[in-house]
């Protein structure tokens, strides 16, 4: 308990970041995916993919996070801050032009960056339905001690054959439904406790 809490204040003073339309300039021959922004400042975590020269998939982990600051910086993402909250925890390539990724926050919603339109692009199911995933979005307060708790977790996109925006609200602890990967497969219940307990660990945002 006493390391959990230490994390936790570690999480608690990362310093303060904007908007997103105050990228930081990302390296050559990449392509920005989706973002998490937090009710709790205005740190955003950036997620783009890296490119080839030739703009094809690398073969070794093409997906990469970062900070974003204010003074619109990039800032890599520390140790801790990848394991616990921000990191990738799986990306597979699957075909030359397809990948999947499981982020370390939301293991039980597989993603899958393809190219779409010439831009590689995240989908994902976001309420049952095929999306391009723009955002995730995630509301916290202070407990009583000080420390952040998720309230819930927020997936936002457009609908990959309507083009509709798209929101889908998680909120930790309870009972999901059985969710569709973006191939439409359902995934298998045990891997639903699995997402609720990730969530549950998202605290330490």
């Amino acid at each position: 308990m006493r390391f959990i809490a230490i994390i936790l204040l570690l999480f608690s003073v990362i310093p303060g970041f904007v908007s997103w339309s105050a990228r930081a300039d990302s390296p050559a021959k990449a392509d920005h995916l989706f973002f998490i922004e937090r009710s709790k400042n205005k740190n955003l975590v950036q997620y783009d993919i890296r490119l080839t020269e030739n703009s094809d998939l690398p073969d070794s982990s093409p997906v990469n996070a970062y900070w974003i600051l204010e003074n619109g910086r990039r800032e890599e993402l520390n140790s801790m801050e990848r394991k616990y909250a921000y990191g990738i925890s799986r990306q597979e390539k699957i075909e030359k032009d397809k990948l999947k990724v499981v982020l370390v926050a939301l293991k039980g919603r597989e993603i899958l960056v393809e190219r779409i339109k010439g831009f590689f692009k995240a989908v994902v199911s976001i309420n049952g339905k095929e999306s391009i995933l723009h955002k995730i979005y995630i509301k916290s307060e202070e407990t009583a001690a000080g420390l952040p708790r998720v309230l819930y977790v927020e997936l936002i996109g457009r609908a990959t054959q309507t083009n509709l925006l798209l929101r889908e609200r998680i909120i930790p602890g309870r009972s999901l439904p059985v969710m569709k990967s973006s191939s439409g497969n359902s995934l298998p219940e045990k891997d639903e406790p699995k997402f609720q307990a990730t969530l549950r660990r998202t605290d330490l945002l």
